[in-house]
């Protein structure tokens, strides 16, 4: 594993897709921004670029208090809202990482929390949710019920919502790590990036598009949650019945209008990977990264596998987006 170089500075008068997303208010969200989130680890992996094909740039977002990047977003959205007149209290829909990031958040700032999941969250992130401070409704369903909870609570004026991709504040977060990319590297062919409600692939997209338009921009969904990505080839919003992926933290069903169109102007290609590609882009991170990675984390990688050509010979930067997953489902993965 090798440390990357800087590059020099961007162009700042570069032209920026049309998205909600603004270049400036990225760059200020920075300073919102706790230090453990920010200037994560980014390095070259020689041995697992080798079997890939390519040359491999890891940037690391597991290595912080909650595991994931969603941190920058939440830190955003708490320092804007205890410097605001509203409720001191905040409420999300969430898998898990989300809510652990805003239990996060909002401590450190006195901001009670409040996260509605799906009864079958994954039970460590729920324990950790609770751990880190915040309060915790379990309901029938999935992540799309819990929104549905998360929104009547907020429509009553007692907490403030979070809901991750629709809030400015969780994309222009994420966009911190394009950013961290772009500023550290020379060059970059292809960025991989996992999509779910799309916070991660929106807001590094556009910085992407606006500093490094020749940068390809994928954004990676699993075959069994397609929605935004299908979404995406027709432009227009498609919604799926069901999930069926061992990738939670990217399992949603019903897209948001206004994230669509900002994946629009950023996303190049948007591929769906089936499960046993994930899997073995978890297998490959464990065994030549040294890398615990959950599912999600995965899905650039098994991007990689399942269209080798177009990536074989290129730089590709991967975002290791969160590594929260059961010990013993992980070593259960591990044993392919």
């Amino acid at each position: 594993m090798q440390p990357v170089s800087g590059s020099p500075a961007p162009d700042f008068s570069a032209t920026q897709p049309n998205t909600r997303l603004d270049l400036q208010r990225i760059r200020q969200a920075r300073q919102e921004i706790s230090r453990v989130f920010r200037d994560t680890p980014q390095f070259l992996s020689a041995t697992l670029g080798d079997v890939l094909g390519c040359e491999l740039v890891i940037k690391l977002e597991t290595a912080n208090p909650i595991g994931c990047f969603k941190g920058r977003g939440t830190e955003v959205a708490m320092s804007r809202l205890a410097s605001s007149s509203g409720p001191m209290a905040a409420v999300c829909a969430s898998a898990g990482n989300l809510g652990q990031a805003l239990a996060y958040s909002g401590r450190a700032r006195g901001i009670a929390v409040s996260v509605i999941a799906g009864k079958g969250a994954n039970a460590a992130k729920i324990e950790r949710i609770h751990r880190l401070g915040g309060t915790v409704e379990l309901v029938d369903g999935d992540i799309e019920n819990a929104r549905e909870r998360a929104r009547e609570i907020a429509a009553r004026g007692d907490a403030f919502l979070v809901e991750d991709s629709e809030n400015l504040d969780t994309c222009e977060g994420a966009g911190t790590i394009g950013l961290e990319l772009v500023e550290g590297l020379d060059r970059i062919d292809t960025v991989l990036l996992a999509l779910g409600g799309g916070a991660l692939a929106t807001g590094v997209g556009h910085v992407f598009k606006t500093l490094s338009p020749a940068t390809d921009v994928v954004c990676i969904q699993p075959r069994g949650a397609p929605a935004l990505a299908q979404s995406w080839r027709a432009r227009s919003i498609a919604t799926t019945d069901r999930t069926d992926t061992i990738a939670d933290g990217v399992a949603g069903r019903f897209p948001i209008a206004a994230v669509l169109d900002d994946l629009l102007a950023t996303a190049d290609h948007v591929p769906l990977v089936e499960e046993a590609s994930i899997v073995e882009g978890m297998r490959m991170f464990y065994r030549h990264a040294a890398l615990v990675t959950e599912p999600s984390a995965a899905l650039g990688v098994a991007a990689i596998l399942e269209d080798p050509a177009r990536y074989r010979g290129k730089r590709v930067a991967a975002v290791i987006c969160g590594s929260n997953v059961l010990p013993d489902t992980f070593r259960a993965w591990m044993q392919g």
